[in-house]
């Protein structure tokens, strides 16, 4: 276990290494930003620790495998061929993920160009790029990108292999952390001209970890449906029914809805540059009242579309009659089908809402007066992932530890996570 940890505190002090290493042809002290704050490339930044603004050779971090990622994960849904490869074991899964990796790189291709050209029209005039560089800028960092995100993704396969597990959900989670001390710094320096404001500041933390707790719940709440197996006679021996429960989670989409929901509150800026302000306003200004409205219903809307994508109770309801399970007063077949779904459907809303109000959180922040670097650990995707893939860790640490028999990380009670290592639904 010590060996794990060390070889994942490596692995992630590398990542952030990289992330502060500026991309060839450019001058460091010149670097245009930009703001970044909303939006796909908001998220993106996120994801890559701080990278994408930065210019740094992980700039893309590890969002074109997310991407690719998924994109295979609805093949394996929509499309049969896929649906077969995945039935097939380990060696399905091995396909898929060679698939993966071959779409990653296309993906990144697409994206790296899209940057390059981003960031020159970005920088122009200000002295960042490097003139006798420039005819060889496009091509290199087209390279360099490439090779930083496939290099991420080396990385976040060994920390799944050899390390803790999730690697992909830690490097994320890490690039999240990254930017945390210098937005608590920024926020506690803000608030400390007066005393009053110190007061507000420790309240503001309260509330963070209030806030916290309530993702906490929503990441492992789950409704329990008691399911029978009926006795079995193998040779001479005779099984017993054992009595066990299928676990529905309140959250079944993790964190996807909000990332499809930001994705799509920025379409509408691409069709509305120089047209009128206030629908500008609406679809990028967290803090408008109709932008939270319209961001609620799509975050509630996509919730239940990924739901429906990802949880198959007509699947289930077959898994359960061939290992002669069944659950108490439904018959087997379309009624335990249907009693499945209604379950699922009357669960999922509340968990939809709750999602919702989490992606609102950091707007809301921002109206009481919190700076919008910190507002963004109030909700939303920073938050979600932070506290989804921590208690995925901790499971994982006290898997291992039990099955070494130690006694696990906390004496009263076991951690429990996700149950999922899906790169997917971080």
């Amino acid at each position: 276990m010590r060996s794990k940890i060390l070889f994942t505190l490596l692995l992630m002090a590398i990542y952030v290494l990289g992330t502060n290493i500026v991309l060839p042809g450019i001058n460091p002290n010149n670097i245009n930003k930009g703001d970044g704050a909303g939006g796909i490339l908001g998220l993106i930044n996120t994801f890559s620790g701080g990278a994408f603004n930065q210019q740094s050779i992980f700039a893309l971090g590890i969002m074109p495998y997310i991407s690719a990622s998924i994109f295979m994960q609805l093949m394996t849904v929509l499309v049969p061929s896929f649906q077969k490869m995945q039935k097939e074991g380990e060696s399905g899964r091995k396909k898929i993920n060679q698939y993966t990796r071959y779409l990653t790189v296309l993906v990144t291709i697409f994206q790296a160009s899209a940057y390059v050209a981003y960031i020159k029209n970005m920088n122009q005039g200000n002295g960042a790029m490097i003139a006798s560089f420039d005819n060889y800028f496009w091509i290199s960092s087209l390279l360099v990108l490439t090779s930083g995100t496939l290099f991420v993704m080396w990385m976040g396969e060994k920390i799944t292999d050899k390390g803790l597990g999730n690697g992909t959900s830690l490097i994320i989670m890490v690039g999240i952390l990254n930017r945390l001390p210098q937005a608590f710094i920024q926020e506690l320096s803000s608030k400390s001209n007066r005393t009053g404001d110190i007061l507000i500041f420790i309240i503001e933390i309260i509330i963070l970890i209030i806030i916290i707790l309530g993702c906490i719940l929503l990441i492992q709440g789950v409704r329990k449906i008691p399911v029978n197996y009926a006795k079995q006679i193998v040779g001479n021996n005779k099984f017993s029914g054992a009595r066990q429960f299928l676990p529905i989670k309140v959250n079944s989409a993790g964190v996807m809805p909000i990332i499809f929901a930001q994705a799509i509150m920025f379409l509408p800026t691409l069709f509305t540059i120089g047209s009128s302000q206030t629908i500008s306003e609406i679809f990028t200004n967290q803090r408008n009242l109709w932008h939270m409205v319209i961001y609620s219903v799509v975050v509630i809307g996509f919730t239940f579309l990924y739901t429906a994508l990802i949880f198959n109770p007509k699947q289930i309801s077959d898994n359960l009659k061939q290992n002669n399970g069944f659950i108490p007063g439904v018959k087997p077949g379309q009624p335990t089908t249907d009693y499945i779904g209604a379950i699922m459907d009357k669960i999922t809303l509340p968990g939809a809402v709750f999602l919702a109000m989490i992606g609102i959180l950091p707007g809301i922040a921002q109206i009481f007066g919190v700076s919008q670097g910190f507002s963004t650990f109030f909700g939303g995707t920073s938050l979600l992932i932070m506290v989804g893939v921590i208690l995925d860790t901790l499971q994982q640490i006290e898997t291992q530890l039990l099955m070494r028999q130690y006694d696990g990380l906390m004496k009263s009670g076991r951690i429990q996570g996700r149950q999922t290592a899906s790169a997917v639904q971080i």
